[in-house]
């Protein structure tokens, strides 16, 4: 244990050293496979050497950030580095103000959302996982498969509403980790995510009463389990809040900066970011539907075109964007048919490939190299050792991981597979999104994904690995 803590220290160390040092590094964080730096300067940074150091498996740039992969031990790296660099593990690194302002572009723009979208969503996954596990379990053992747990059993009313509690009370969620991506006051901002679900708006918005905040009109809207409200709205509280703490005397701040925000806030949230942000939500949700419900050549082309392509949007960070629309769907319609059906896929598909690769590759330490990918991919959840020390490794991999990720998401697809939770993990419990609803749609999930693991297998051992330019 203490070799694997030396180790993993001398990573952080390396690591650290490679992005510039602790004065280069604006913000830290990670998520369940990187470590995601904001640097001050960019061009400290050296992609190659930092490809180099033993232990990290990638370097990638998106939203803005530089994303250095490390796999499961991802943690412990990330606390070490906090120790060596005397970062905080739960609040924001100050930013460098001397920082010059980047010219806005469209494409600044778009790493930017991305980049909000990483920092508020991505802490978010534990809490999918354990909530998600409770639905399954009740989707499994109640009456709609097993019949073990009646509905009138304390222990179905129990896991439902625990299950439950993971979605519904996003706004407060949310609120937490965008305060903290947005460098407002945390306790602040989950006073103004709990006020979005207080029972009596919720009431009010349910019984279709007439509302007025301040004497102005406001269409009372239920904002529980909903994403894109409480980020606007934290988003536009950390200039409210910076507004009132810069320009009030130290001796009223403690007293006077929440209130006050919290004032300003309230109409702005109740009035015109939480329509707008709901309005958004709902928007992409019934776009994203409206392709699930395509039907015939054109839904299973779609699917089949994720489940090809979409582990080279995780390798860019896009991903983000089709997870967040992930979140939206099961948060408000409890089922998804067309996103989780192609990333389930080619997430078994990685398995598979390194399988493929694992039986295929001669040299005894990259062979053993590659059935530990298989085991991180298939036991642990974690993707990116395979995706980055098989297919990018040797390239031709990316042959089987697309072919196994478009066969599992067709198939899906052909027989109407949909998914009614959102298990945001890779490994095999992957498949239990597809408890829920019939047998036939749990028996038919499982088979897409033995048939990409299977097919990403087969077809990567047939094009083989290049090493050194060599076939091998």
């Amino acid at each position: 244990m203490m070799d694997k803590d030396k180790k993993l220290g001398e990573l952080a160390k390396q690591i650290l050293a490679g992005v510039g040092g602790k004065d280069n590094v604006a913000y830290v964080t990670h998520c369940m496979t990187r470590l995601r730096f904001n640097v001050k300067d960019s061009s400290l940074p050296n992609d190659e050497q930092l490809k180099a150091i033993p232990g990290v498996l990638g370097v990638a740039h998106s939203g803005g950030q530089l994303q250095i992969i490390i796999g499961q031990t991802v943690d412990q790296v990330y606390a070490s580095i906090c120790t060596l660099g005397g970062f905080s593990n739960s609040s924001p690194i100050s930013e460098n103000l001397d920082k010059p302002k980047e010219k806005l572009t469209f494409k600044r723009v778009g790493n930017n959302i991305l980049d909000a979208l990483a920092g508020c969503l991505t802490p978010l996954i534990p809490l999918l996982v354990a909530a998600s596990m409770f639905k399954m379990v009740v989707a499994v053992f109640g009456p709609g498969m097993l019949n073990i747990l009646t509905e009138k059993s304390d222990l179905y009313t129990l896991l439902t509403f625990v299950g439950d509690a993971g979605f519904y009370f996003f706004p407060i969620f949310i609120a937490y980790t965008a305060s903290v991506k947005f460098k407002t006051t945390t306790v602040v901002a989950m006073l103004l995510g709990g006020i979005m679900i207080h029972p009596t708006l919720v009431q009010i918005a349910t019984d279709g009463l007439p509302f007025t905040v301040y004497g102005i009109p406001a269409q009372a809207q239920v904002y529980s389990s909903t994403v894109i409200p409480i980020i606007l709205a934290v988003w536009v509280m950390s200039y409210v809040e910076k507004f009132f703490k810069t320009y009030l005397p130290n001796s009223l701040k403690t007293i006077f900066a929440p209130t006050f925000t919290i004032a300003i806030m309230i109409p702005l949230t109740l009035v015109i970011l939480g329509p707008a942000g709901n309005f958004i939500g709902q928007y992409i949700s019934e776009g994203i539907l409206a392709f699930g419900n395509l039907g015939g050549f054109a839904h299973l082309i779609a699917i089949g075109l994720i489940g090809a392509l979409w582990q080279f949007l995780v390798m860019t960070g896009m991903h983000l964007l089709m997870i967040t629309t992930m979140f939206m769907l099961f948060a408000s319609n409890g089922s998804d048919n067309f996103v989780t059906l192609g990333a389930v896929a080619a997430s078994m598909a990685v398995t598979g490939m390194c399988i493929g690769a694992a039986l295929r590759i001669k040299n005894k330490e990259e062979k053993n190299l590659a059935w530990s990918y298989v085991i991180a991919g298939i036991i642990g959840g974690v993707t990116e050792p395979g995706l980055y020390g098989v297919a990018v490794k040797y390239k031709r991999p990316f042959w089987g991981l697309m072919a196994g990720g478009f066969a599992g998401a067709v198939y899906a697809s052909l027989t109407g597979v949909t998914a009614y939770a959102l298990v945001p993990v890779a490994n095999f419990l992957a498949l239990s999104a597809y408890a829920g609803g019939s047998t036939t749609n749990l028996i038919n999930g499982i088979i897409s994904g033995i048939i990409s693991i299977v097919v990403a297998a087969v077809i990567t051992y047939f094009v083989g690995v290049e090493t050194k330019g060599q076939v091998e």
